[in-house]
């Protein structure tokens, strides 16, 4: 959610921040538009069939790819230079899981994402120092591996040990009771960091690219299509040509009356831990290896396209590279002001409160971007982030 890219704003990435930008918007939208349509015979809204999981994902890769350019891009650091990365990185966790904790206690039926966000980050650390093949390695390795591992570790921690999920956003009172609620961040919660370390490891790798040449941009949007098709057309031979569906049709998930739209907006909602099945699914929050290479893919492109749109003409998308330098405190306020809002009010509806907060959010991102300026909660966590790096180098600043 913070930038974790370079520098000043002369210095940083407009596709990146672009991309974020987009993330940002397609989480609001998952956040206040329906994610299937009402009546007699409801199917899967736009927000519901293309937003829901990809934004979040999205997010999540760009934190990777922001952490690959801070840490030394193409020529990863190390000694010293690593340490106060690493350190840099730390704070900046700290304070983005205290700002997640807080918003935690709000009224609210959204999902926030930055305590996991945060923890993410630490989890980070030790792949930092790692050459590009052998990151590749491990983001390939962690996609395949993690969801089995998820789906074995959830029954022994929900039913053996009673350590299900928090039921609601992590908050400060949380943490004193600390089995749960890392049960809860790292494999039972919304975003089960076990599985989306995936994520911030592919990021990685797109961050060891020269991303700034249009060839490896090219690359990067073909791979990424590759991948994200290839998930789905693994995904469709064990569900429909094997005849997965037909067997996940018998579980108890199944007998929801809903279970059909679930089934294609978001699975975070069902447990899926009685049929090995439930791993050949691609639905958003599935957390399987197809979900997770579909939707790395999927933000493989839009990265691509803003990195593609924008490298000659870094101004192009001004209002979603002016948004995404700025996520942490526009995604704040969202949270904030959805709070504020009372639930099944007949006005506003859901279009002005989502156009309203686009349009407030891409033009204060434009204006301070204009006016080389950050957004609060940017400048709290690189200029504290900065001194911590700093520091640990003896004073000397170092950017990459």
């Amino acid at each position: 959610m913070a930038s974790t890219h370079s520098g000043s704003a002369g210095q940083r990435l407009a596709g990146i921040d672009a991309a974020r930008g987009l993330a940002l918007l397609g989480m609001m939208a998952t956040h206040i538009f329906p994610l299937w349509t009402a009546g007699a015979n409801p199917e899967p809204s736009f927000s519901g069939l293309v937003l829901s999981g990809r934004s979040s994902a999205l997010f999540a890769v760009l934190a990777g790819v922001g952490l690959g350019l801070l840490t030394g891009g193409r020529r990863p650091h190390s000694g010293r230079s690593l340490l106060a990365d690493r350190s840099g990185i730390a704070v900046r966790a700290a304070i983005i899981a205290v700002v997640g904790l807080m918003l935690g206690t709000l009224n609210v039926s959204i999902a926030v994402i930055l305590v996991h966000y945060a923890v993410l980050f630490l989890c980070a650390l030790p792949f930092l120092q790692l050459r590009l093949p052998v990151l590749a390695a491990w983001a390939g390795g962690w996609l395949v591996l993690s969801p089995v591992a998820a789906y074995l570790l959830r029954p022994w921690l929900e039913n053996t040990l009673g350590l299900g999920s928090l039921g609601h956003n992590p908050m400060i009172l949380d943490v004193f009771i600390p089995s749960t609620f890392l049960a809860d961040i790292f494999v039972t919660g919304y975003y089960p960091v076990l599985q989306w370390l995936g994520y911030i490891l592919v990021g990685l790798v797109i961050g060891r690219l020269d991303i700034r040449r249009a060839v490896v941009q090219l690359w990067l949007l073909s791979g990424g299509l590759a991948a994200a098709a290839l998930a789905k057309a693994g995904s469709w031979l064990i569900m429909d040509g094997l005849g997965g569906y037909r067997q996940l049709a018998s579980t108890e998930a199944a007998e929801r009356a809903d279970f059909a739209l679930i089934y294609q907006v978001n699975l975070s909602w069902v447990d899926t831990d009685d049929s090995w099945w439930w791993l050949g699914i691609s639905g958003p929050h599935s957390g399987t290896t197809f979900d997770l290479l579909h939707t790395s893919g999927t933000a493989a492109m839009v990265l691509a396209i803003c990195l593609l749109l924008t490298t000659k003409k870094p101004n192009l998308l001004l209002p979603l590279s002016g948004a995404g330098a700025m996520t942490l405190t526009l995604y704040t306020v969202h949270v904030w002001v959805m709070s504020l809002i009372p639930k099944n009010a007949v006005w506003p509806g859901d279009n002005e409160i989502y156009w309203v907060q686009v349009i407030v959010a891409l033009s204060v991102g434009t204006t301070l971007r204009v006016l080389d300026r950050r957004g609060p909660f940017e400048y709290m966590t690189s200029a504290t982030s900065r001194a911590t790096r700093d520091a640990i180098r003896g004073g000397h600043r170092q950017f990459s």
